[in-house]
């Protein structure tokens, strides 16, 4: 019961700056959009699919985009609190350690549903046609796998606070091979062998492959239950190592 108390007291904290700036959720999506705005087109030019099924191909990946950007940096105001001091307060406090990583985690899922939500209404103007069963699953599965990015970011921070530009290095390094080995802008169908070799390693290629069919209606396939996998190991993971890094916090 403690552990859920703190949990939800560090949860509404990293909350409220976001509900007092909305502004700062939609400008996470400058990017995205513009991506969208690029390469639906281009994709449709490509492949001759018709307006609507490349916004339905295209979004689910940009929604995907849109998590890993906003999860993956996430860590780098943990690294702001470390270097005021706000983090060493915190743990002074009676807060038990695992909550300090779990309510940040799981605040995680508010920015990234609302982004999400933003992109949908959005695109759907433009011929955007989906399941609604099949987005609320889809969007649970984002909530999930966007609570590992987070816990995976909040771990680099408290690894590299002393050296804060190893944190950038690092996040992206990794961000811009995972984002083209998902699938994300372009098919891989017709790209090298060790190419498509690499993105059966790269966990976002499931949840990528697994958005796309949700979005279609398509909720019994081998695909999603694979995506749902990789996203509940994602979240396992980075709670693992993020609750074991705040424990072992000075």
């Amino acid at each position: 019961m403690k552990l859920a108390t703190d949990t939800g007291l560090v949860f509404t904290r990293e909350l409220r700056p976001l509900l007092r700036d909305p502004f700062t959720v939609l400008f996470g999506l400058i990017q995205p959009l513009i991506f969208l705005g690029l390469f639906a087109p281009l994709l449709t030019g490509m492949t001759g699919l018709n307006t609507a099924e490349s916004l339905r191909w295209f979004v689910p990946g940009v929604l995907v985009m849109v998590a890993l950007f906003g999860t993956s940096t996430t860590g780098a105001n943990l690294i702001q609190e470390m270097q005021t001091g706000s983090h060493e307060r915190q743990l002074v406090t009676p807060l038990t350690r695992s909550s300090l990583l779990l309510g940040r985690a799981l605040k995680e899922i508010a920015p990234t549903v609302a982004q999400a939500l933003v992109v949908i209404a959005v695109t759907v103007p433009f011929g955007l046609r989906l399941s609604v069963l099949g987005v609320i699953v889809g969007l649970t599965m984002l909530a999930v796998f966007s609570v590992g990015m987070g816990a995976l970011s909040y771990s680099l921070a408290l690894a590299v606070k002393n050296q804060d530009w190893m944190f950038w290095v690092v996040q992206q390094t990794l961000l811009f091979p995972m984002l083209i080995l998902a699938g994300m802008l372009l098919p891989l169908d017709s790209g090298p062998g060790w190419l498509r070799t690499a993105a059966h390693v790269n966990p976002l290629t499931y949840v990528v492959d697994a958005e796309r069919l949700l979005f279609a209606g398509d909720l019994w396939n081998r695909t999603v239950l694979e995506g749902a996998v990789a996203a509940a190991v994602t979240a396992a993971v980075g709670l693992w190592v993020g609750i074991h890094a705040m424990r072992r916090a000075t």
